[in-house]
């Protein structure tokens, strides 16, 4: 056996490095513009050197080049060795306390500034446009807080569905309920703003109705306790009509309510006790302090000509400077290595949160643009018309990681003639043609396999198996799993269970 002994070896390897400053720049990417708005905030507070921009802008053909001692912060591309570790697989990231030279710290243009009045263009269906070059930022960095109705509500809808026109619905109606809970709205406005049939409309909204709490999205008091009712298994005849006169019951007309609802006093009164426990506003139970108003990222309006312009919300993006001249004179009567050492780290940081605003408003700015180029059909014709699409079809298409585009993607909004949707709802997977032709949405698929199935017979109720040589015979290449769970999506029960239920009915 050989003997152990020691030895040095030399090996030479690569790693990536992510300062402290490239985390900062991920964490803004992600933030929603409210949570962007408080991380500015505490920086103004904690940072000397920087300071909210407060002047009016003004045109580019008066602005002066000196502007006094500000000077505009160019914003070059990112060298290679940031694109790396931006891009980096979130497993070999390491902290870094290294600094960087601070000679490029200045007060800068805000992003609002910067990107603001940018737009791009693109034509009703199926135009093109060029993307902004930016950096890629590929590492989380995650945020907590406090979860609001809203938030509540679109976890429950990401499992109700698979269908992504449902999924667009039942976001765009949640949006619109109130922090009571209730939806105020009108569904035929609705359904005419999407560009769908308000008979779904008012399906999504059923489906929406039975989420937690029990109650919620309700259009009237009425129907508020009637579903809460229902989710108690309360909801007999006789209830009915107690809650379809509740003007009767406000006016306590209570022999009337016994022979309109069938039953006895004792009865009436265990009714009127069981609604007095139901709660008129379910809603608050996630308080109005966890509310939070939705304000559009980005803008989609139609120009005359027909064509698409994306444009970004300057109102959602902090204006922040860095102060050069105040730098320059605490820097000069600094005498301790402390005191140099803060105040080098507060103008590295505030350098680079000015970068990290306006590389973040570029980003959004980028990926939004994609997004509107790829569903123009939505915009020009409604719901029904949503593409296939994916997080890797607009990362290729601009140039950056699934990653980034789906940080991007989250708690941002954006105002289109249809609505304000979240950016992340536009996309809907697609299924392969077995003829190597155009793929088919997903939501089409679906649509199929309902059709078929609202066409069987007692004698001809289709399996999953069957159902997939009928998509395969139509062109449509489909995994047997995959139309399981499409049919479970759409609540449509197996075959067994299926051919019972028309056998009764027969």
């Amino acid at each position: 056996m050989a003997g152990l002994s020691q030895k040095l070896v030399m090996r030479q390897g690569q790693s990536l490095v992510m300062t402290p400053q490239l985390q900062q720049a991920i964490k803004l990417l992600q933030l929603s513009n409210i949570e962007l708005a408080e991380f500015v905030e505490g920086e103004l507070e904690s940072n000397p050197l920087l300071e909210r921009d407060e002047r009016v802008e003004q045109p580019d053909s008066e602005r002066s080049e000196t502007d006094g001692e500000r000077r505009e912060l160019e914003m070059s591309s990112p060298s290679g060795d940031a694109q790396d570790a931006i891009d980096a697989d979130g497993e070999m990231l390491h902290s870094d306390d290294s600094k960087t030279d601070l000679s490029g710290v200045a007060e800068a243009q805000p992003a609002a500034d910067a990107v603001g009045a940018e737009a791009q263009n693109y034509s009703a269906v199926g135009g093109g446009g060029s993307a902004y070059s930016g950096e890629d930022y590929d590492a989380a960095a995650n945020s907590t807080r406090e979860i609001s109705l809203a938030e509540h509500l679109h976890d429950q809808l990401s499992t109700a569905t698979a269908d992504p026109i449902d999924r667009m619905i039942g976001a765009h109606l949640i949006d619109l309920t109130d922090e009571d809970g209730y939806l105020r709205s009108d569904l035929e406005e609705i359904s005419t703003r999407l560009g769908t049939e308000s008979g779904r409309v008012e399906s999504v909204l059923a489906m929406t109705q039975t989420f937690e709490p029990a109650g919620v999205m309700a259009r009237d008091l009425a129907e508020c306790l009637a579903l809460q009712l229902k989710e108690k298994d309360r909801f007999d005849p006789a209830m009915e009509s107690l809650i379809d006169n509740l003007h009767r019951l406000a006016k306590h007309e209570y022999s009337t309510l016994k022979t309109l609802c069938g039953v006895d006093g004792e009865d009436l009164d265990e009714m009127i006790a069981e609604i007095r426990a139901l709660t008129p506003k379910p809603g608050l139970a996630f308080g109005s302090d966890a509310a939070r108003a939705v304000e559009p990222d980005v803008f989609i309006k139609q120009s005359p000509d027909g064509s698409w312009k994306v444009e970004l919300n300057s109102e959602t993006l902090p204006r922040v400077l860095v102060n050069q001249r105040y730098y320059a004179e605490i820097s000069a009567v600094a005498k301790s290595e402390s005191d140099k050492t803060f105040i080098s780290e507060c103008g590295q940081n505030a350098s680079w949160l000015v970068k990290s605003l306006d590389q973040r408003a570029r980003t959004i700015l980028k990926v939004s643009s994609e997004i509107v180029r790829q569903q123009d059909m939505f915009l020009a014709h409604g719901v029904a018309y949503l593409r296939p699409l994916n997080l890797k079809n607009v990362a290729d298409a601009i140039g950056m990681h699934e990653s980034t585009v789906s940080r991007v993607t989250s708690n941002k909004y954006v105002s289109t003639p249809r609505g304000l949707f979240e950016l992340k709802y536009f996309f809907t997977s697609a299924i392969p043609s077995s003829g190597g032709g155009e793929a088919h949405s997903a939501e089409s698929v679906r649509f199929r396999i309902k059709s078929m199935i609202d066409q069987e017979t007692p004698d001809d109720v289709l399996s999953d198996d069957r159902l997939v040589e009928h998509l395969l015979g139509e062109g449509i290449e489909i995994a047997r799993r995959t139309v399981a769970k499409y049919r479970e999506a759409l609540n449509i029960p197996s075959s067994v269970q299926r051919r019972r239920i028309l056998k009764r009915a027969g």
